[in-house]
């Protein structure tokens, strides 16, 4: 068969199948009486398995190794093909989701694409400090998608990143709070406290929703943070953590201050009252606990802890006695 025929009964271009011819990888093997190329049922038989093969994005290398080579594996061959799909699929959603990004963000110009496609790559990066020069790079008339900037925050490990992204998303604005509000969800403790943190610093009822419902968490310094962040606001569902919080510290000082702050509230500053003393006279609590305890109660507005503070004078720990002595003068020169 000549190679204009085989041309037409493959669909394999004559252009194509000379090409095969050349590189060794399909030869006829007869010539007519002119010098033409004639192919035998066997030689189209072999361009058909290069055809089948060539649709399983192997090369012409690859094909030639794996029709000539009598220890050839298909599975192998096969498994190194599905690694390299696998992998190009991963770029492909890569991009996908780059794409979206870009797209979520409205860009009004290519110079906003361009300045979020860095951002992008600076965030992916495996440096601490491309991260952070990415977040801090001078945005002209281009906001950062806060999406993106949420998302990066949760995964983000370095410390001075994560605040820079805090400062990122607080300043930028957006509906970054959903993506947030997921992540308090997530089974990482890390993530999680990354989550509240940034949430502390961004308004609105349902950011204090979320931080409510982080209250309820099982991660101590999660339950803390949504506490402190919570007491800042006014909320006072956060009393009970804030008086647990001074009990363990850290943020024990930022904690009674916001108590004192809540307790200006007559109709909550008996049950504050009630809650720190309880907590110190409760039979577990060490020294460490009770002195900051007894400072606690010096941060209650007026001369609301002074009776308590005068009993704790005589307190059998001494530095807790001469912390509440202290305390027990200053109000009442007050």
């Amino acid at each position: 068969m000549l190679i204009g025929e085989v041309a037409h009964r493959s669909g394999v271009s004559a252009r194509m199948l000379r090409h095969y011819d050349a590189l060794g990888l399909v030869r006829p093997t007869g010539r007519t009486v002119g010098g033409y190329r004639e192919y035998s049922p066997e030689d189209i038989r072999r361009i058909l398995y290069v055809e089948g093969l060539r649709t399983l994005g192997l090369s012409l290398a690859q094909i030639a190794g794996a029709l000539d080579d009598s220890g050839f594996t298909p599975a192998t061959l096969v498994a190194d093909l599905i690694q390299r799909t696998e992998d190009r699929l991963r770029r492909e959603r890569e991009l996908l989701e780059r794409l979206r990004t870009v797209d979520a963000a409205e860009p009004g110009s290519w110079q906003d694409v361009l300045r979020i496609v860095e951002l992008l790559r600076g965030l992916g990066s495996q440096h601490a400090t491309r991260r952070l020069q990415a977040v801090l790079a001078p945005t002209e008339n281009t906001s950062a998608p806060t999406e993106l900037l949420a998302e990066a925050l949760l995964t983000e490990s370095d410390p001075n990143v994560a605040g820079a992204l805090r400062w990122a998303i607080a300043r930028a604005g957006g509906d970054g709070v959903a993506t947030l509000a997921a992540g308090l969800t997530a089974p990482e403790p890390e993530v999680r406290r990354r989550a509240v943190l940034a949430l502390a610093e961004l308004p609105g009822e349902d950011v204090t929703a979320a931080l409510t419902e982080a209250m309820r968490d099982t991660d101590t310094t999660v339950r803390r943070h949504a506490a402190l962040a919570l007491g800042a606001r006014g909320v006072t569902a956060a009393v009970p953590e804030l008086v647990a919080t001074v009990v363990e510290g850290p943020n024990d000082v930022e904690a009674g201050e916001l108590l004192g702050a809540l307790a200006q509230d007559a109709r909550w500053a008996d049950r504050i009252m009630s809650w720190l003393v309880e907590a110190l006279e409760a039979p577990g609590a060490d020294a460490a606990a009770r002195i900051r305890l007894t400072q606690a109660l010096a941060e209650m507005p007026g001369t609301t802890a002074l009776e308590v503070l005068r009993q704790l004078a005589g307190d059998a720990d001494p530095a807790v006695a001469l912390i509440a002595s202290a305390f027990a003068n200053m109000l009442s020169e007050r």
